[in-house]
Formats: structure tokens, C-alpha cells, sequence
């Protein structure tokens, strides 16, 4: 059964971005005179005639855009002034004629000449309002929801927006430091600074930091094409939250992330207070290891690809630093390292593949319980390497940690698909089949309303004992597929938040570059992850926005946070239902009622769940609030703050840890790499205190005992 699930179909479907169909040349006409042009031409092309359910690229579509790629540009909105936006304003109904090849491309260049001017007068700005002490005595205090507020009418209230941002940045500081004397004084060769000395070490650190983003803000500013990928990206995400532009080096980080694999030097990189991107630890056997030139705690200066002049790291974030590090196998990479000891060296390498399988591929474990044993199976994407038949697939990957929780002839299993984003759309069906003998997984249609019913066409079950899905609001997409299907044939029970994240949609990765055809995924113009499915229930309903309801709901941290789920987003597609397929339920279903008030009764008298909950509920209420600006106010808000995160952290975890322990088969895999035995044994002791898995056991184990089982009504 294993060998025919390996079969892969000529299309293949994909879900948290890649997907699903092939497609013939459109034509698009046209012959614009740059590669911006061509890009936006063909972006608008691509939305109105492939897109699952077009906007009209009309006026109110420019509005929505104008709106956005403002709010992109100055995210803060301390940077331009309203002025600047009224000057703006001409191209508000003009961008939809840019992109439809009517005009030409005036908006962005409009918006840099401009941004770069006031850029240079908010640095000025900020220079000089930390030259100066802050009074921490003044009762004041400042709003930092982006979204409630307007650009700054005239440079006074701009240079007022940035004195109470600056103001907070520093008692931040200010306050961490008068903590640490409190702490330390009195210990030996420990100096006491007074509280003038303290707020102008707080202010300098500010000014380090605000240096640090103004030099990252100015490479950008003066980047034509990190200008122009914003705005495109504003474009696509004005159809929906999950059609995005992929420039080459964004792609190519993508398809990585999907295949678990990459070609890189084998160091993880961490950023410092100082803003320097430095190595934090080396994977053995890797290239930066095997060079024996490159420590721990070295700061990367510069990278240089190839003959190309190397680039600066100066403000760079760690996944900007990891995109220009990797590349292709075999290639050549120069890093400019300065050393523990101030030295500055070359070092010169040659990328080699790395693979994290520790961290990206599918792992089992056992948790033994008073009842018996209980596999427990974590997923955390449905990966798919899809330029590697020999590669990893998340189903291929999950059926062998089955085969070797049946050979230690376990209770039941237990599948984790917490903060599950999805992946692969052909990978959650054969991972359905593994579950159920053969019969619908998903139903899947495109902007025709034609609906196309995928099935699991292996008869056979590789799994028939008791089976729970572990959910939260972060498992989505292909997560939420899954989560389904198991609900609706009654096979399993799903227990976690009380609904999962509500992405009900199917994209495709398309090439830009019309002479390559769409099939290809990448080219120099980059790619579109174009939504053009939606995807439904077996029994007709979608997951597109109402997600999937658990059916044993425990508390959750973020149950009442805002901007999470789909349903938050202002440009997601709506719900709705189409008709349900022929389907039978798993005839050995388990009586949800009972088993669901089980574990009600628990977590009532859970003193952990009752403190996350009610915690959960106060930290969302701190979101709608302004900051205060006085020490005073603000020691007492992060004192309070403190101890409920305190509250939430320790009650996260079990007290009494519950037995977890790997398999046999792995107890060697990582000996001889220190880093992934280290994070193996981390992920091992991490299943040990938590408290969610433990209610998951313990409702395993009341599906296991349960004698008499009945169809769910």
C-alpha cells in the first residue's frame, strides 16, 4: 500500500502555496517597455482572467490599493504627512489604469521621491529628540495601533508622533536597567550609575536602535525592486490574503521551505541588540562546519556571491541575511567575518545541500499512561519536495512513523497538526487513505463552479485503531483538509481551540515570464501563488472562514484574539456549501458525547485550563489600550503583565511530567551531530510538560477503553 500511495498523478495540487492544475498559454497581449511593466501587466492579466473570483480592477480596486501600499511603505505613519498623501492622491484612481497597461508605472516613483525626502527628515528628526532627557514624571501616553490612527497633519504633529514613540523606546530601556541595578547592587564589581546616568544609557541604546532601522529603512528606500515588490504584492493581496508575488530569491526560499531541503553553508544565524547578524550555532558535516574558519558568535560583515560585489549585512533581518547566503548547490559564497578577537576575515565555501530533518519532517514518540501506550505522531507542514522524486513527502514520511507505532504495538495515535500553515494538497489525501478505506477526501472547485471530488482510491487501511487530531487556530489549509475528513467519517475525534484558522482556498505557483509557459514556477520575472480553487468538506460545507470546529474544545491563549484567524481579514473569500459526496461514515465510530463530557469534567477542575482562559481574556483587553509614558504607570502595566504571563507559562506546562520517550529506531539517528541530538532531545522534553497533550492522552485513552461503540448522531 505504501509503494502505490508513492505514485504521484501528472498534476499536483498544493495548498499553503504551489498547486494544483496545468494551464494552457493565455496570450496575454501587450508589449511593455520595462521589466516593471511587464511584471504588473501581466500580474493584472493573470487575477482578472485566472484568479478564482476576480475583483473588477476598477477605481475602488486603486483606491484599496493606494490605501495599502501607503500603509506598507510607512507602516508607523511617521514619516509622511497628510500633505504628502493629499499630493498623492491624484493616482488613488489611477492605479488600476497602470496595471491594465493604460498608463504608464508613475505611482511608486511618485511615492519614493517623496518618502526619500521625509526619510531624511524623520532621521534628523529622531536624532534630535534623543539628544535630550525624557521626563519619565509626566502622565502621558501614546496610541501604537497604526490602524486607528492618521498621518501627522503638519511637521509639528509628526515630530510630536515620533517624541512619544522615541519616549517609549526608551523607558523600555530606562526601566530594564533600573531593574538590573535593584538586582545587582551591592554585588562585587557591579557600578551603581545614578538614575541621569541610567535614562542616558537608555537613550543611547534607543539611538543604536533607531540607527539600526533607518539604515535598513534607507537600503530599502534606495531599492528599486524591494519599492516595486511591495507594491505588486499590494496588488495581488487586494484579490485575497493567500495570492502572492514571489520574486526569484523569495521563490526559491519558498520552494525550500516546502521540501525541507535547501543549499546553503549548514549555520543558523541570530540577531543581536546591536542589530549584527551573527552565526548561532553550525550543523555538523556542513560546509561552514567541515572549513574549520567559522565560530559561533562570528559576525557576518558581508556576502559576496560568486565574482558580484559582496553586500553588506548593515541592517539586514536574519531572513534577508538567509536568502542571500543560500543558493544553488555547488556554488560559491564569501563571507566577511569579524572574529571574537576584532579580526575581519574572507572565508570562502562552497554551498552543499542541508537537510533539518529534526526540525522539518514528520517524528513519532510514545506517551505511556496508566492505560497502556499511545503514539503520538508530530506533523509540522505537509511538505512535498516536488523537483525531487526521491524526495521527502509528508504522507510517504507519516506512513512510516505509523508502521513503527504499530510495531511497538501502540493504543492508539495521536496526530499533532498545531500551527500546521498546510502544504501539499495531493500529500493530505494519501495521508487520509492511510485512515480510512477508499472513498472522498476533499472536494475542490475552480471560478467555473465546477466541483471535482479527490478521492482515496486504496482500499486497504494501514491504521484502524483510535485515532485523535490535535488543532489549534494557526492549523490551516491542508490541516484543516485532514482535520475534516477524519470528522466527517466519524474516524477520529479532533480536540483543540474551538475552531482552526479558516483557509479554505487552493493556489497555484504561475511563472510571470509568458514565454516560459505555466508550468513552470519560477523565472527572472518572479511568480504569482494564484488562488484558484476553493476547497470543500465531504459533506459540503467549506473550511473558508469558519475553519474546523473541534469537537473537544479546550482553552487557548489566543480564543480571543483579534487578526489570527481568516475570518479577520477584511479581503478574505466568503463561505459557502456545495453539494455532499457519497461517503460512508467509519463503521467503528466512537461516541463523541461521552468521551467529549470525559474530558469536559477534566478541564473544569484543571486548574491550568481555568487560568489560561480567564489570562487569555485579560491579555486581549491589554491590546485595546494606549501605552503609558511615566515610569510609574508603566513599571505597574509590565508588573502585571509579568505575572500573567508568568501564570500562563507555568500552567502551560504539567507539573508532574507525563512519560514520553522516542522511538528505537531514532534513539541513534542524530548521534554525531551535537545540534540535532540537542534539538531532538529538547522536542522530547517539550512533550513532556505539555499540558495539551496530556488532556490529548487522556481522551486517547477513554477512546481506547471505550467497549461499545456507536455511529455519532
Amino acid at each position: 500500500m505504501i509503494i502505490k500511495k508513492r505514485n504521484l498523478p501528472v498534476l499536483v495540487l498544493i495548498l499553503a502555496g504551489g498547486v494544483f492544475l496545468a494551464f494552457r498559454s493565455l496570450g496575454f497581449g501587450g508589449n511593455p517597455n520595462s521589466k516593471y511593466e511587464k511584471i504588473v501587466h501581466n500580474v493584472g492579466e493573470m487575477l482578472e482572467q485566472i484568479h478564482y473570483s476576480p475583483k473588477i480592477i476598477d477605481d475602488k480596486f486603486s483606491e484599496e490599493v493606494f490605501k495599502k501600499y501607503l500603509s506598507d511603505v510607512d507602516v508607523e505613519k511617521n514619516i509622511l504627512l497628510q500633505k504628502d498623501i493629499d499630493a498623492l492622491s491624484k493616482y488613488r484612481t489611477r492605479i488600476d489604469d497602470e496595471i491594465l497597461g493604460k498608463d504608464g508605472l508613475d505611482f511608486v516613483p511618485a511615492v519614493s521621491v517623496i518618502f526619500k525626502k521625509r526619510m531624511l527628515e524623520a532621521e534628523q528628526i529622531y536624532k534630535e529628540i534623543l539628544s535630550s532627557p525624557f521626563d519619565f514624571t509626566v502622565n502621558e501616553s501614546a496610541n501604537f495601533d497604526y490602524d486607528k490612527i492618521n498621518f501627522p497633519r503638519n511637521e509639528s504633529d509628526r515630530k510630536e508622533v515620533w517624541r512619544k514613540r522615541l519616549k517609549y523606546l526608551t523607558l523600555e530601556r530606562y526601566a530594564d536597567m533600573l531593574e538590573v541595578r535593584e538586582t545587582n547592587k551591592g554585588s562585587k564589581d557591579f557600578v551603581v550609575k545614578t538614575d541621569a546616568e541610567l535614562e542616558k544609557d537608555a537613550r543611547a541604546k534607543a539611538m543604536n536602535s533607531m540607527d539600526r532601522f533607518f539604515d535598513r529603512l534607507k537600503l530599502k528606500a534606495n531599492d528599486d525592486d524591494d519599492r516595486f515588490n511591495i507594491f505588486v504584492q499590494d496588488i495581488v493581496q487586494s484579490m485575497d490574503p493567500h495570492t502572492d508575488y514571489f520574486p526569484p530569491v523569495d521563490k526559491r526560499y519558498f520552494d525550500e521551505q516546502m521540501s525541507g531541503h535547501f543549499f546553503g553553508i549548514g549555520a543558523s544565524l541570530l540577531r543581536d541588540e546591536d542589530g549584527n547578524i551573527k552565526i548561532a550555532s553550525l550543523i555538523s558535516g556542513s560546509p561552514a562546519s567541515k572549513s574549520g574558519q567559522i565560530e559561533v558568535g562570528d559576525v557576518i560583515l558581508k556576502v559576496g556571491q560568486g565574482t558580484l560585489e559582496p553586500m553588506d549585512l548593515r541592517g539586514y533581518f536574519v531572513e534577508d541575511a538567509v536568502k542571500v547566503i543560500r543558493g544553488t548547490k555547488g556554488t560559491e559564497v564569501r563571507l566577511t567575518l569579524k572574529k571574537k578577537d576584532g579580526s575581519v576575515k574572507v572565508i570562502s565555501l562552497i554551498r552543499d545541500e542541508i537537510v533539518q530533518d529534526e526540525l522539518t519532517f514528520a517524528k513519532s514518540a510514545i506517551v505511556n499512561t496508566e492505560k497502556g501506550k499511545i503514539g503520538y505522531i508530530y506533523l509540522p507542514e505537509f511538505y512535498a519536495d516536488f523537483d525531487n522524486p526521491k524526495g521527502n513527502r509528508c504522507s510517504i514520511d507519516v506512513a512510516h512513523e505509523v508502521m513503527k507505532l504499530k510495531d511497538e504495538k501502540v493504543d492508539g495515535i495521536v496526530i499533532d497538526l498545531r500551527n500546521n500553515g498546510g502544504g501539499s494538497l495531493y500529500d493530505v489525501v494519501q495521508m487520509v487513505g492511510l485512515f480510512i478505506p477508499q472513498g472522498p477526501v476533499v472536494q475542490v472547485k475552480d471560478r467555473d463552479g465546477k466541483a471535482q471530488v479527490l478521492n482515496d482510491h486504496d482500499k486497504s487501511v494501514l491504521y484502524d485503531g483510535p485515532l485523535e487530531v490535535m488543532v489549534n487556530e494557526y492549523s490551516a489549509s491542508a490541516s484543516e483538509i485532514f482535520a475534516a475528513a477524519i470528522q466527517d467519517y466519524k474516524r477520529g475525534v479532533i480536540i483543540g481551540s474551538s475552531s482552526t484558522y479558516g483557509k479554505g482556498t487552493v493556489q497555484r505557483n504561475i511563472a510571470l515570464d509568458k514565454s516560459m509557459g505555466f508550468m513552470e514556477g519560477n523565472s527572472e520575472l518572479g511568480s504569482v501563488k494564484l488562488t484558484l480553487q476553493k476547497f470543500y468538506r465531504i459533506n459540503g460545507g467549506s473550511t473558508q472562514l469558519k475553519g474546523v470546529a473541534s469537537d473537544i474544545v479546550l482553552p487557548d491563549i489566543l480564543e480571543y484574539s483579534k487578526n489570527v484567524r481568516e475570518k479577520d481579514n477584511p479581503d478574505a473569500l466568503p463561505w459557502d456549501e456545495i453539494q455532499k459526496a457519497d461517503y460512508s461514515p467509519w463503521k467503528y465510530a466512537y461516541d463523541i458525547n461521552t468521551i467529549s463530557n470525559e474530558s469536559r469534567d477534566r478541564t473544569n477542575k484543571n486548574l491550568a485550563f481555568s487560568v489560561i482562559k480567564d489570562d487569555a481574556q485579560w491579555l486581549e483587553k491589554q491590546n485595546e489600550k494606549e501605552y503609558p509614558l511615566s515610569l510609574e504607570k508603566y513599571s505597574e502595566e509590565q508588573k502585571q503583565i509579568k505575572t500573567k504571563w508568568k501564570e500562563i507559562e507555568s500552567n502551560s506546562k504539567l507539573q508532574k511530567e507525563i512519560d514520553v520517550v522516542g522511538l528505537p529506531e531514532d534513539a541513534g539517528k542524530y548521534t554525531g551531530d551535537p545540534e540535532k541530538e540537542k534539538r531532538y532531545g529538547q522536542w522530547l522534553k517539550g512533550l513532556r510538560t505539555d499540558v495539551y497533550l496530556d488532556e490529548a492522552v487522556k481522551v486517547e485513552d477513554d477512546m481506547v477503553t471505550q467497549k461499545n461503540v456507536v455511529y455519532r448522531q
